[in-house]
């Protein structure tokens, strides 16, 4: 384990590093916006006037908090330790998305932006961001990649729908990576009016601690929700895995509790030796990418390797540098489950429970499953719900072979 300074909790310093990741490497046009944007939130987070109209707002538009769910079915049908749901699937939008979108639109405003941007995958962030904006009367621009906009058709038109500009994006592989490429460039042509709304906890300082900040009302509540409804804290807490603002957000109230083991579940596509996956952190070294160190998948010369995952949501060569801190410094577990498992849970979480999950949280459904009969009958799993599955289900009819 590596040393640390200061707590877990504490993280990143006053440069915006975790240890040696994370920090800020963008192009100098961009420096003024980030010093500006760092200011701003600085500001806003210890302001009661921004806390209370973000709290008032999590409530009455978002629907929060979230509930907490015993799954009672699953944990008979695994076999072992109980597994309870916190179910940000719930939220307006569907997903953990919003939590961030919210935070950052309401700071957008704040600073005096007239034009919101964003980057998407499965559409998720886009969605919530487009929500958000049209609330507040702002004009939002979405970048999503060619490949994602035909395997999310659904989130596609509600962004339309919403008054977003959905702009495609064709180079590359047409997905996230290069979503976040033409925003950034967008970014840099807008630097006096444009506020960019990342979706996850990468990105330049001080986006990875904002967007964990914002997200960070899952573990509050799960927390403050389990001592409430059984008394402990989990035995471990798990959620999947791209960026990782919806694991990030679960895993940061609970750092200084060391009783608590903290699991990561990435996409390994294909599987991790076939190298068609999106396992940066059990298949990638570190790197910089998107204006932060971190690790990546990348070749031999550095240069960025395609992610495949069959969700959209986690299809990143990247993680937030805060995972990567944690990972080389042992507080939390890292592992992976393959298209096969993911879709196998999502028809399994169905059947069971009544909840058709998003493919990114189905992920981590496959590890609860192996470490429910682990942890066995006296052990407590608390998974993140992030997302629900509305989204996905004609993709996953097309991977199925049903017709609809």
């Amino acid at each position: 384990m590596t040393a640390r300074p200061n707590a877990f909790s504490q993280w990143p310093d006053a440069q915006g590093r975790f240890g040696e990741y994370g920090g800020r490497f963008v192009a100098e046009t961009l420096m003024p916006n980030i010093l500006r944007l760092e200011k701003a939130y600085e500001a806003a987070k210890t302001d009661p006037e921004f806390k209370a109209e973000l709290d008032e707002f999590a409530r009455d538009f978002v629907g929060r908090p979230s509930p907490l769910y015993f799954a009672e079915r699953l944990t008979e049908a695994f076999g072992g330790a109980d597994i309870w749901f916190k179910r940000d699937e719930l939220n307006h939008t569907g997903a953990h998305k919003i939590n961030n979108c919210l935070g950052q639109v309401l700071l957008a405003k704040r600073m005096g932006a007239t034009r919101i941007i964003a980057e998407t995958g499965a559409g998720q962030h886009g969605v919530a961001t487009a929500t958000v904006a049209a609330r507040f009367g702002l004009p939002c621009i979405v970048y999503m990649g060619a490949t994602d906009i035909e395997r999310q058709k659904p989130n596609v038109f509600r962004m339309k729908l919403l008054g977003a500009e959905v702009v495609p994006v064709t180079s590359g592989t047409g997905t996230l990576k290069d979503a976040m490429n033409e925003a950034l460039r967008d970014w840099v042509t807008h630097v006096k009016d444009t506020f960019y709304v990342i979706g996850t906890v990468a990105g330049p300082h001080p986006y990875p601690a904002m967007v964990r900040d914002f997200q960070s009302v899952i573990g509050r509540e799960a927390r403050a929700q389990m001592l409430d409804r059984i008394g402990r804290l989990p035995d471990a807490a798990v959620a999947c895995i791209g960026g990782g603002s919806n694991a990030m957000g679960l895993f940061h109230p609970f750092l200084e509790d060391e009783s608590v083991r903290l699991i990561g579940v990435e996409a390994a596509g294909r599987g991790i030796g076939t190298g068609e996956h999106a396992a940066s952190l059990n298949g990638g070294e570190p790197g910089i990418l998107h204006g932060n160190r971190t690790y990546l998948l990348q070749d031999a010369d550095g240069q960025i390797i395609d992610a495949h995952s069959i969700s959209a949501g986690l299809d990143y060569p990247g993680i937030g540098p805060e995972h990567a801190f944690l990972h080389d410094a042992g507080r939390a577990e890292y592992v992976s489950a393959t298209d096969t498992e993911a879709l196998e849970m999502f028809q399994l979480c169905a059947k069971l429970e009544g909840i058709i999950p998003a493919l990114e949280p189905a992920h981590a459904l496959a590890r609860v499953r192996d470490l429910a009969r682990e942890l066995g009958k006296d052990g407590v799993i608390l998974m993140n719900m992030c997302g629900r599955g509305d989204k996905d289900v004609f993709a996953v009819a097309d991977h199925l072979g049903v017709g609809l």
